[in-house]
């Protein structure tokens, strides 16, 4: 079901997107060599907590998994796309690193996701981080009462097929509001003019994911982490917006 949000619940969805926010900017910060993917959770955590928010990832039961996801944040280094659990891999000069961290205020929520270098990479690498944040901002200029999502889905695919990398087509973007994952789906492909027509009180996550390689994942044996099939290198952006009555809105930047 989709939440049709008013004025107070997209001051809510604001103050749970501030907190993941300020999340993004921790992690960032303390994301350098020699750190485990487990203490950038605690950091997380920490600053969920002082902005007088929850975690929405933190024993989550979703996505068909058999155990609930054990982390504050998904973090997900080099071919890990998505979903990647917080534990004892030491970051390394080199690595990418994709978080995707997630907040609720008084029962609305937050979610977004960003991908970094850790010191210096290949400029392919760079490209695929730069071209993957391109890609999210083409498709939330697409995000307006009267588009439909195949609008996003479009702008997103056109600007990563475009840089020769692929869109991931198996995890999608999607409605948010008192539920973390709500209708419609945001698929990151698709033709102009096709899906779910976007009305002013939605709320919505754009959130491509894109490879070096080919499109393909794979799950490992923890039921959540989200590999790609053949190896290659993943990057992940997402940003929640709001459909509000004075035009859309993102409450995650």
């Amino acid at each position: 079901m989709i939440t049709v949000k008013n004025e107070t619940g997209f001051a809510k969805m604001a103050v749970a997107g501030r907190a993941v926010k300020a999340m993004h900017e921790a992690i960032r910060e303390a994301a350098k060599p020699g750190i485990t993917t487990k203490e950038l959770d605690v950091i997380a955590a920490d600053v969920i907590e002082s902005h007088g928010c929850t975690s929405n990832f933190l024993n989550y039961q979703g996505m068909g998994a058999a155990v609930p996801f054990p982390g504050v944040i998904c973090a997900s280094p080099n071919n890990v796309i998505v979903h990647g659990i917080p534990g004892d891999y030491a970051l390394k000069e080199g690595d990418i690193l994709s978080i995707d961290a997630g907040a609720i205020y008084e029962g609305y929520h937050g979610d977004a996701a960003f991908t970094m270098a850790i010191g210096e990479v290949p400029e392919i690498v760079a490209r695929l981080i730069d071209v993957t944040e391109q890609s999210m901002w083409a498709g939330i200029e697409q995000v307006k009462a009267g588009n439909k999502t195949g609008d996003v889905g479009h702008a997103v695919q056109t600007v990563v097929e475009a840089a020769g990398f692929s869109v991931v087509t198996e995890y999608v973007g999607h409605g948010i509001g008192t539920a973390m994952h709500e209708p419609p789906q945001v698929p990151n492909y698709g033709e102009p003019g096709t899906g779910i027509r976007l009305k002013e009180g939605y709320a919505i996550c754009v959130e491509p994911m894109v490879n070096i390689g080919e499109w393909k994942t794979t799950m490992l044996d923890d039921g959540w982490t989200i590999v790609t099939e053949d190896g290659s290198l993943s990057a992940h952006f997402e940003h929640t917006i709001a459909l509000t009555p004075e035009g859309p809105k993102v409450l995650t930047a």
